[in-house]
């Protein structure tokens, strides 16, 4: 039924979260999985067993974002799919100016998004209506200066989810983004670690705080729902008020 509740609503359904064996990724896939869902997440380890959280409720596929061929063998081992989350990112490398930092940057958190999201597709279509949740960033809004790489990719991601959300409305398929400010996971271990620097970093939140992952995951679920059925090529800003200054 359209404009069902969020949880519960997932009895069934095929979810694939790339970038699941932790941070956002990994508490959107536990929330999935709670809610009835039947989830594949990628790492890049070779093994589940190699990460320190539980990954036993999740079928799991090791995939480099930045290999096409690797990319390629995911999605053709994917036999139902109703949800594509599009966790799956990083920096470009310690200076994302050089081109090959840029370009890595730009593989992973862009074209790979588009990749996947195509290959997929059909699938997507395939079923009662389909849903794409891409994970951006607050630098889709904001400029990172010593992040160009990151910066431009995430801005451009907010483009291509809306060009989705257009191009599949009348395929039933939804194309939405979240883009999280300052998230307590282990990318961002240092900063919590260091008292001045996250004393700095909190200044420019209005809500003083790093948000935890379950607070996106919250949000990508309500994206991915029916809850959400009339809603698509929009981006919903997780970050305590962090891009209103």
């Amino acid at each position: 039924m359209k404009g069902a509740g969020v949880m519960g609503g997932f009895s069934g359904k095929s979810m694939l979260v790339t970038g699941g064996s932790q941070g956002i990724g990994l508490a959107t896939a536990r929330a999935f999985a709670d809610a009835g869902a039947d989830v594949t997440i990628t790492g890049t380890r070779a093994d589940p067993s190699d990460y320190a959280d539980d990954l036993s409720a999740f079928a799991y596929v090791r995939c480099e974002m930045s290999d096409p061929d690797q990319r390629a063998a995911l999605c053709e081992g994917i036999e139902a799919l109703d949800v594509l989350v599009n966790n799956a990112g990083q920096s470009g490398g310690s200076n994302e100016f050089e081109m090959d930092a840029f370009r890595r940057g730009l593989e992973v958190n862009l074209i790979a998004v588009h990749d996947l999201s195509e290959r997929l597709l059909p699938l997507l279509r395939a079923g009662e209506g389909g849903a794409v949740v891409n994970v951006g960033s607050c630098a889709s809004f904001l400029s990172y200066p010593k992040a160009p790489a990151y910066t431009t990719s995430k801005t451009a991601l907010l483009g291509l989810t809306r060009a989705q959300g257009d191009a599949w409305a009348e395929q039933g398929v939804r194309s939405n983004m979240v883009a999280p400010g300052f998230i307590r996971t282990r990318m961002t271990a240092g900063v919590d670690q260091n008292e001045d620097l996250k004393k700095k970093l909190l200044r420019t939140v209005p809500m003083r705080r790093f948000a935890e992952p379950s607070e996106v995951a919250s949000v990508i679920l309500f994206l991915a729902s029916d809850a959400a059925s009339y809603v698509t090529g929009q981006s919903i800003v997780i970050d305590g008020g962090l891009v209103l200054h």
